[in-house]
């Protein structure tokens, strides 16, 4: 199926798509004429668009509205497991990009609804998973990996480099000293323009080059030195603290 596909909904609100990529994989900036969700099984998927970056760790998924522009990268292999989403089945499906929390339950009916016949009968049990589907969306609790992308050209350029060499001190002292302003201006334009803290933003860009690293294979003791952490357990804490698990219960420790 194309990247650039449109659909239609004339016999039910959802189309279920299974596809796999390779380590590598790129597919360039696209849109479509519904809203998808992508889930992931495996490896981690990086969406882009231009209002910014999602990182799509296993077992997650991203939701992307109908219309936006956007383009994936794969890292390591990624098993896809998509829904594109007639916009009008519900009249409130998220209004933006947004990485989410797939449950046990909504995993499941992802499974089910590929084996579902296009043409179903009002009320029989395919109309019912659909609907279970369509339910379970508007529920979905969003995680924190976005990455907001700035308007103004200084701070875009200054977040290229921390995502460039998310390892380097970005003290919001020294961030400011390399656009020659004063640490209180760079904070209030960067808030205004991110909705985030200049160092929350930091925070988040390194976990995300995290997953990426971590999902080719790379050890954690590597990562979390090359990324600026004093050591493996300070980068397993902060993990765990927004994950909620260690980094081995994402990906093997080498």
């Amino acid at each position: 199926m194309s990247a650039t596909a449109n659909f239609t909904f004339t016999t039910r609100p959802l189309v279920p798509y299974a596809h796999d990529y390779l380590h590598g994989a790129v597919e360039p900036k696209h849109q479509h004429n519904c809203a998808q969700l992508i889930h992931t099984l495996s490896g981690v998927v990086r969406v882009e668009t231009a209002q910014g970056y999602w990182i799509v760790p296993p077992s997650r998924g991203v939701w992307v509205p109908a219309g936006i522009e956007h383009a994936l990268h794969i890292t390591s292999q990624v098993a896809a497991r998509a829904l594109f989403i007639d916009p009008l089945a519900r009249a409130d499906l998220p209004a933006s990009c947004q990485v989410v929390q797939i449950s046990p339950l909504l995993r499941e009916l992802i499974i089910s609804a590929l084996t579902l016949s296009e043409d179903y009968q009002p009320g029989s049990r395919d109309e019912r998973i659909y609907e279970l589907i369509l339910d379970e969306i508007r529920v979905m609790p969003e995680l924190p990996f976005h990455l907001p992308e700035p308007t103004s050209t200084n701070l875009t350029q200054l977040c290229h480099q921390v995502r460039m060499r998310p390892g380097e001190n970005w003290a919001l002292e020294l961030a400011a000293e390399r656009l020659s302003i004063s640490s209180r201006t760079l904070s209030r334009h960067f808030k205004r323009e991110t909705g985030l803290q200049f160092s929350d933003w930091v925070r988040r860009a390194r976990l995300m080059a995290a997953l990426t690293r971590l999902a080719q294979g790379e050890s954690v003791l590597r990562v979390s030195l090359d990324l600026g952490y004093e050591s493996h357990s300070a980068f397993s804490a902060m993990f765990r603290r927004i994950l909620g698990v260690a980094p081995s219960d994402y990906f093997p420790l080498k």
